[in-house]
């Protein structure tokens, strides 16, 4: 949703009605995950995409009939279906593609969520009489949406529990096909070393949605010259820069100066905080010695075990380019879950 709102912004400002695809839900090798989304001016622009483009056409045409009729519907492809060696799906896998005209509050709100800076859940009604009714979960905030009554507090309870496990989930309530898509805050990259590898970090990282920021005290490195993709560039010390930043669940921490005087103090931050990735980089032995002044400075076991060094998946990389993108391979393993995001 979040790649979407300059699209939807801009069209909205011009007073086009809107169609939103939504994907619901997936199984087999459907391209993309559920909660991925389409819009769809009623001018023919579309932004976004919910597929690998093998069910977009259909969807469209969906779409088309939604803004004329105002009526939701939701659709099914799948590997039993005749239609789904029309639209692409005849490799094996299902995918069920909700699709709407959201009013102009309840579109507002989906928007709000989204560029918000907290887990938020969004529930949706997909069938029976309630078919397109919301509720609204932000953080720990009110519940707001159209959606009332026994469904509305099963829904809610269900929203809770959503957002709590932080995992978007398809849902039958009182015989009511319900989705609930949790949206997490745009992940942040604090990366500690306005090193070579650091540029190529910051501009692939940028590219995948996160908020980036490079902190060095050394002005030759940390300049907005050397980085024009850097959301952020702060000249302090890591310890400082970090505590004034404030690390979360959604951020990951890339410490690559190679210089204990700078990496020390920002790993001793870093791996005490809630941030879901902490990395450095640095040769095996160097991050035994590494280990040992962390431990000597107070740190748990626990808290150093959590540091992933040397930094990245073994690509077999050597490029700063080719780093970079073992680092962020890593990075998006370890926040998916994923048990093979072992380090190098």
């Amino acid at each position: 949703m979040r790649d979407l709102l300059p699209d939807i912004q801009a069209w909205g400002a011009e007073a086009q009605p809107l169609a939103l695809a939504t994907v619901v839900k997936t199984w087999g090798s459907a391209p993309r995950a559920a909660g991925a989304k389409m819009v769809v001016s009623a001018d023919g622009r579309i932004a976004g995409s919910v597929s690998g483009g093998c069910v977009e056409a259909a969807v469209i045409e969906a779409a088309n009939e939604a803004g004329k009729t105002g009526r939701a519907c939701l659709l099914s492809f799948g590997v039993t279906d005749d239609t789904a060696w029309a639209v692409g799906l005849a490799c094996g896998g299902s995918i069920e593609i909700f699709v709407e005209v959201p009013d102009v509050a309840g579109l507002a709100e989906l928007v709000s969520l989204a560029a918000g800076n907290t887990p938020a859940a969004v529930a949706t009604v997909l069938s029976g009489p309630d078919i397109g009714r919301r509720l609204f979960l932000h953080g720990h905030g009110p519940i707001r949406g159209t959606l009332k009554g026994p469904l509305a507090q099963k829904v809610t309870t269900a929203a809770r529990a959503a957002l709590e496990e932080g995992k978007s989930a398809r849902l039958s309530l009182a015989d009511t096909d319900v989705f609930i898509e949790v949206m997490r805050p745009a992940p942040k990259l604090v990366i500690v070393g306005g090193v070579h590898i650091a540029i190529a970090l910051t501009s692939m990282a940028r590219s995948l949605g996160y908020r980036t920021i490079v902190i060095d005290p050394r002005p030759a490195f940390g300049s907005a010259e050397r980085f024009p993709d850097a959301n952020e560039i702060i000249s302090a010390w890591p310890d400082e820069a970090l505590g004034r930043i404030g690390l979360d669940e959604e951020s990951a921490v890339a410490v690559l100066t190679h210089d204990p005087k700078l990496d020390d103090p920002a790993l001793q931050a870093a791996l005490v905080s809630p941030a879901f990735y902490v990395g450095a980089l640095g040769s095996k032995q160097t991050q035994a010695k590494r280990r040992e002044r962390l431990l000597a400075a107070g740190l748990t076991e626990a808290q150093v075990a959590r540091l992933r060094a040397p930094i990245g998946l073994d690509l077999g990389g050597r490029s700063p380019e080719e780093i970079a993108v073992s680092v962020l391979a890593q990075m998006v393993a370890v926040r998916n879950r994923r048990p093979e995001a072992k380090p190098a």
